[in-house]
């Protein structure tokens, strides 16, 4: 059965259909930048476009019927190979652009001992990327999907209206960001409800005992970390329905990415001491004292923006705001007319 859809992305199979060719659009494009590491740009780019392809398989889906080799499996193992490889790379920068220049020439010469170390070790990681764009995992799922597109094969339920759908798609994802025990990192809890009012106190860590920060930051890593990967998952599926809201919904997204970037500083930093204590052992500070302070400093420029964000999310009126703009998606007209097929 054919059926002809008088608007772009008006529905469920518009919208999976679209987001899979973009996303696998994005990843052939950098991919032979890739092979060749020509520029550390090009493997951020395709590993964002092959992490919104999960994103969009593992929430969009249910629409479609897929190759097998398309599964969420598949695509997270891809995905993991080229994130080791852009830690690194994240990593590196880090080191030679924000923290080698500020150093004393001594600390310098034996921070670049570290990252000689660091250049192997990426090395590795970019054989293991090079041959893993040449195995047939990656080829299978990149040609099962231009097949597919061709072709496409949809569910029922993909005739689905986007607007009579798009709450139920992004309302459960929201919930499970805002349930999260991430939120609770930083707050003073005395055995009282927390309602979610201005009322609801940050952890309060004096200016002069940061250290007091840095091992409640240690204590809590796994949980913030995790809540960051909640944060990227609720941005990537906002951002597949922007056009349907305006503003004020993208506003609430921007809110979302700052978090996960954020969050994502503070994982960074920890990632850092941890390499640190790896390459030069427990006592890295006292070789490099200057370090230690400006990664203590910056972590506490990291903190403070978080708390802001934490604030503002921690309010009732905040997160009831985000459900009613998620809700109110039929007040808005789909824009862009264009005719498309649908085939069940």
């Amino acid at each position: 059965m054919t059926v002809t859809t008088p608007l772009r992305y008006q529905t469920l199979g518009d919208y999976t259909y679209h987001a899979i060719k973009k996303h696998l659009k994005k990843i052939e494009k950098w991919e032979a930048s890739v092979k060749k590491d020509e520029d550390p740009e090009a493997l951020h780019q395709m590993r964002v476009g092959m992490r919104r392809l999960r994103s969009v398989v593992s929430s969009l889906g249910f629409a479609v019927e897929l190759p097998k080799s398309v599964c969420d499996r598949n695509i997270g193992k891809i995905a993991r190979r080229l994130g080791n490889l852009r830690d690194l790379d994240v990593l590196k920068d880090i080191l030679e652009n924000q923290y080698q220049p500020g150093l004393p020439r001594e600390e310098q010469k034996y921070l670049q001992k570290g990252l000689e170390t660091l250049a192997q070790q990426r090395q590795t990681h970019l054989e293991l990327v090079q041959q893993l764009l040449k195995s047939n995992r990656y080829k299978s799922l990149k040609n099962d999907l231009e097949d597919w597109l061709l072709t496409p094969i949809y569910q029922p339920i993909a005739l689905i209206s986007i607007n009579f759908s798009v709450s139920d798609l992004l309302l459960p994802e929201v919930s499970r960001f805002f349930i999260h025990p991430g939120w609770l990192v930083g707050l003073e809890i005395d055995g009282e409800p927390i309602n979610g009012n201005s009322e609801s106190k940050l952890l309060l860590v004096d200016e002069n005992n940061q250290d007091q920060l840095n091992g409640h930051l240690m204590e809590n890593s796994k949980v913030l970390h995790h809540l960051r990967k909640q944060a990227k998952r609720l941005r990537y599926q906002m951002e597949l329905f922007t056009d349907l809201y305006g503003e004020k919904y993208q506003n609430f997204v921007n809110d979302i990415k700052n978090i996960q970037d954020i969050l994502g500083n503070l994982q960074d930093s920890l990632v850092l001491e941890e390499w640190l204590m790896e390459i030069f052992g427990q006592e890295w500070s006292r070789k490099l004292p200057q370090l230690q302070q400006i990664v203590i400093a910056t972590r506490w420029e990291y903190w403070q923006q978080w708390q802001a964000l934490h604030a503002k999310y921690m309010q009732h009126s905040t997160r009831e705001s985000l459900h009613q703009e998620i809700l109110d998606s039929h007040k808005n007209e789909i824009k862009n007319p264009e005719q498309h097929q649908i085939s069940i």
